[in-house]
């Protein structure tokens, strides 16, 4: 039986993890905007930058509905999704602490900052879930 607290934590996540969803999209958007396959060294143009992106949002979106049903798989996406979050600020970071100017607007900084403290929240909240 669930009881009260499980359900606002229940809530909790469902929120954090449709606002760390939203905020990767637009980075994704932002990254698509500063040709993001090019940082990176992909072979290739926007195409295979484009296609890849069917499966993860996919993935991100599936996860939502899948911590919405309260699932275990839902949460395990839910750590991916957090953790995908962390990385995307730290690499980011990274590039434009050597001096790169993709990135280096304050809306893609913006945007950065707050999936990383988006990502930390609901990385806290998915283990939170998952040990009770």
């Amino acid at each position: 039986m669930m009881t009260k607290g499980d359900s606002l934590m229940d809530d909790l996540l469902l929120w954090l993890y449709l606002t760390n969803s939203v905020l990767l999209i637009n980075h994704e958007i932002d990254s698509a905007y500063w040709k993001e396959w090019q940082l990176f060294k992909f072979q290739g143009d926007i195409t295979g930058f484009l296609l890849i992106h069917f499966p993860l949002l996919f993935l991100i979106l599936w996860g939502l509905i899948l911590v919405s049903r309260h699932s275990s798989l839902g949460l395990v996406l839910s750590v991916v999704l957090s953790i995908g979050g962390i990385f995307a600020f730290t690499v980011h970071t990274y590039f434009l602490r050597k001096g790169r100017p993709e990135f280096n607007k304050p809306i893609s900084k913006f945007i950065l900052v707050a999936t990383l403290l988006v990502s930390m929240a609901q990385l806290v909240a998915t283990v939170y879930m998952m040990m009770t």
